[in-house]
């Protein structure tokens, strides 16, 4: 099958199928093409729930497939692209399936479980001639690309620290606490940490060192770490630190300080709420809120326009690979009890306030068969 453009039948709409109709899937991707429509359409959904694809099918008007039809699907004239929102360890074996078939891929973060699978991934997609994204909504979202902005603009001097916790108290058995899925806090929310730190020193760490917090009493962690905690050091000797962790209370916030002052950001990484931007300078401050918007909607109309226009990627398959290489050396430190030094070619491309995407927030929807992650 040739690549494609989202032009199979004229339109100037990418059509996607969405695999995958778990909790972020039916919560946030689904009702997201809604304010995607300008380029992007919900064109197939494939599970093998058959609940789930017989409801989801009705409610968005679109045909649903099993897993075993995949190719089927790809082959339809109105799907370009496919949205992968399956669990982590299915990532890398699904894209490079629809890449190969010659769909566009925009996979869910983490992007796969190893460096060796994303290198898959990318040179699947290159080779079939289709583009790859990382989901990493927050390189639209308002709040972040506002730290961007003002870290770029010298407002908190020159950068030195970077701090950041974020945690949950994780249902039992959630998916996320399954070694052989990929699960675990380094894995779902760490990964945040990384990124975050990552664009706002716009810079790759080139030292970590990692502790891990372990509780084998609690069901819940039978098979995953219930904490981790890192030193990152990046170039012009800056550091960065964060902890995570799936048995605390719930905290979703990073600091960055500077030499003139520091920015907070609370409610950083969440797909809901407000969120609360402090900035400190000579010890006044000044608090602004962002309100809550859909950050999934502008990772489709991106991606969309990239299809349609053949443009360069950001966030590409690239970027993803670099923070599953920096969870692996998390994972090694922690393991092994020493630093793990870290080497990188020059990245082209990093978030910048010029990708910001506005969308309003979404009515969360009635889910089919699933629950989230947090206890109550």
């Amino acid at each position: 099958m040739a690549p494609t453009n989202g032009r199979k039948r004229g339109a100037r709409q990418v059509g996607y199928a969405v695999i995958g109709l778990g909790h972020i899937a039916q919560v946030a991707v689904l009702p997201a093409f809604a304010h995607a429509k300008k380029n992007s359409r919900l064109a197939a959904l494939v599970s093998d729930d058959e609940g789930k694809r017989r409801k989801l099918s009705r409610k968005y008007r679109v045909p649903a497939f099993g897993y075993r039809d995949l190719e089927d699907v790809l082959a339809r004239d109105d799907v370009d692209a496919v949205y992968i929102a399956l669990a982590n360890n299915l990532h890398a074996d699904y894209a490079v399936r629809c890449a190969q078939a010659g769909a566009h891929v925009l996979c869910e973060k983490p992007l796969a479980l190893s460096e060796a699978e994303c290198r898959r991934m990318i040179d699947a997609c290159e080779n079939a001639g289709v583009k790859l994204m990382t989901a990493y909504r927050l390189h639209f979202e308002p709040a972040n690309l506002e730290v961007v902005k003002l870290i770029g603009k010298g407002a908190i001097g020159e950068t030195r620290l970077f701090s950041s916790d974020f945690s949950y108290q994780v249902k039992p058995g959630n998916i996320r606490t399954s070694a052989e899925h990929g699960g675990g806090p380094i894995w779902d929310i760490g990964i945040y940490c990384i990124n975050a730190a990552r664009y706002c020193f716009r810079a790759e760490p080139v030292e970590i060192f990692a502790m891990r917090a372990d509780r084998p009493s609690d069901e819940r962690f039978a098979q995953v770490h219930e904490g981790i905690s890192a030193v990152m050091k990046f170039p012009d000797e800056r550091l960065g630190v964060f902890n995570v962790s799936f048995g605390a209370a719930t905290t979703s916030t990073y600091r960055v300080t500077g030499t003139k002052g520091d920015l907070c950001l609370d409610n950083a990484y969440e797909y809901v709420g407000e969120r609360e931007l402090t900035i400190t300078i000579k010890e006044k401050s000044r608090t602004r809120t962002f309100p809550s918007v859909d950050q999934f909607a502008p990772e489709l109309i991106a991606f969309s326009d990239a299809v349609l226009e053949d443009r360069e990627i950001e966030p590409d398959g690239e970027e993803g690979l670099r923070d599953v290489r920096i969870i692996d050396a998390v994972l090694r430190s922690a393991r092994e009890g020493r630093p793990i030094h870290l080497s990188w070619q020059p990245r082209r491309r990093r978030p910048e306030a010029r990708d910001l995407k506005k969308r309003p927030k979404v009515r969360e929807p009635q889910t089919v068969d699933v629950e989230g992650a947090v206890a109550e």
